[in-house]
């Protein structure tokens, strides 16, 4: 059936069309367009913006979905319709096995940009057009991946559709300015595929590790967790500075400190937190699917001091402070029934946590949030955190803040439950780190006699601790 070119006339909030044409450039090729209009309310002013996909990544679900799109738009402040200009793929398409990226941009694709302009301004609003031809512009999209290699993919009975890739990556040093290479895994769900879940740094399994030859796809890899490579990850371990001296304390009276981490993904701040800082580690995450694939594919593992629970997170935290306030030794077994958890070994949790890590993004992205849900920082379920805290605990949640007024409201929930606050700018232009405390006398300490505050030092960037501001 043919597209009547009028359906494009006005922005309809959240419409999503895709469709094939001949390719301008290329006679015996399809030309995939997909149109997407922002599920804000556009002005009298829409602002339209046009997009290539890169070569060879026409099938990755930040390309070829309608939530990766959804993401490149809102990554687009004030675009009320982006346009998706890319190679046609089939649905279930899986090549390339192996992405590399191209040396040098094609000519097909400068070619292309020029010949798209009449499709672009047809696929406008008419509005666009009161005074004069409008110009549409061209974003670009560009990111540090080289090569990349899908190993495995499977369905969560929550996240839905999921994918554990190998990646090089091309970063640039801060010594000397050169470019370096580096291996990392990543897992990302299809709800929201331009979000890294989980990113740990990888290193071929083979003697030959130094070889230029070594690459994506030809070399099994395995994890190495002792570094925090994920963006945000190493900021929320830096918050542990502001309660060093209160830990230092704990484990000169021979207690190991203890951290509830809600949202597993891979579970890399799990096992830095355990493996790094000895502490004892809760994790709770909804999906067993994600749990499997953590300890598959990242390296998590069960120990002494290493506990993973399935459940709802929001009802788990809320039947953990129900259990420490009134019921300490309640029945587990109906605590599970009733707040749908499992605990490790069938044994209730009787302690309070000295750090409780907040690592959740949004099941709708449709609303512009990403991190945390909405859910996460009502009043009740802040108390019911708070209250789980040991008395000089902290709660470190990572947060994706769409606009100012966003973060104030954030900020204002948390400021109505918890003593101070601080943060940390992670340095990215997206995310940034909260730290909450439960009591007003939280302070960062740079004694060379607390060897917990030289060891977490040692361990991640000193910038973050230093970066540490209150709110």
């Amino acid at each position: 059936m043919a597209l009547d070119v009028a359906t494009f006339e006005s922005i309809c909030p959240s419409r999503f069309i895709a469709f094939t044409i001949p390719d301008p450039v290329c006679s015996d090729s399809l030309l995939r367009v997909a149109v997407l209009d922002s599920p804000i309310p556009a002005s009298d002013s829409p602002l339209v913006a046009a997009m290539f996909v890169p070569e060879a990544r026409e099938t990755d679900w930040i390309f070829s979905t309608e939530w990766g799109h959804l993401q490149l738009l809102f990554s687009s402040p004030g675009v009320s319709r982006l346009i998706l200009l890319g190679n046609e793929f089939s649905e279930g398409d899986s090549s390339p096995t192996i992405y590399h990226r191209p040396v040098v941009s094609s000519l097909r694709r400068k070619e292309l940009e020029v010949c798209s302009k009449p499709l672009l301004l047809a696929l406008s609003p008419r509005s666009l057009f009161k005074n004069d031809i409008p110009e549409v512009p061209i974003l670009s999209y560009e990111d540090n991946l080289v090569s990349s290699v899908v190993i495995h993919k499977c369905v969560g009975c929550l996240v839905g559709e999921m994918l554990v890739e190998d990646v090089g990556i091309e970063s640039q040093s801060g010594v000397d300015g050169c470019y370096k290479r580096e291996f990392r895994r990543r897992l990302r769900f299809k709800r929201m595929p331009n979000l890294i879940q989980t990113e740990i740094l990888i290193v071929p399994d083979t003697e030959d590790f130094h070889s230029p030859s070594v690459g994506i796809g030809e070399v099994d890899f395995m994890p190495d967790l002792r570094v925090l490579v994920h963006p945000y990850l190493a900021p929320m371990v830096a918050s542990l500075s502001l309660i060093s001296e209160y830990i230092e304390g704990r484990i000169q009276l021979g207690i190991r400190p203890k951290a509830l981490c809600l949202g597993v993904g891979g579970g890399a701040l799990l096992s830095f937190l355990r493996d790094q800082l000895d502490f004892e580690v809760m994790g709770v995450d909804a999906d067993k699917e994600v749990l499997r694939v953590a300890k598959q594919y990242f390296g998590l593992e069960d120990s002494e001091f290493m506990h993973v629970v399935t459940g709802d997170v929001i009802k788990f935290v809320k039947k953990l402070s129900h259990q420490a306030n009134w019921h300490p030794m309640c029945s587990s077994a109906a605590y599970e029934h009733e707040a749908h958890c499992h605990f490790p070994d069938g044994e209730a949790v009787n302690h309070k946590f000295d750090v409780i890590m907040v690592d959740l993004d949004s099941h709708d992205v449709r609303s512009g949030v990403t991190a945390p849900p909405l859910e996460f920082v009502k009043k009740n379920v802040l108390l019911a955190a708070k209250s789980v805290l040991s008395e000089l605990g902290i709660l470190s949640i990572n947060v994706i803040s769409p606009s100012r007024s966003f973060y104030c409201k954030l900020v204002h929930h948390f400021q109505e439950v918890f003593a101070e606050l601080y943060k940390i700018d992670v340095g990215n232009g997206e995310n940034f780190v909260i730290i909450a405390s439960a009591l007003p006398h939280v302070s960062s300490v740079g004694d060379s006699n607390n060897s917990f505050f030289m060891r977490l030092k040692s361990v991640i960037p000193e910038a973050y601790i230093n970066s540490i501001t209150k709110i």
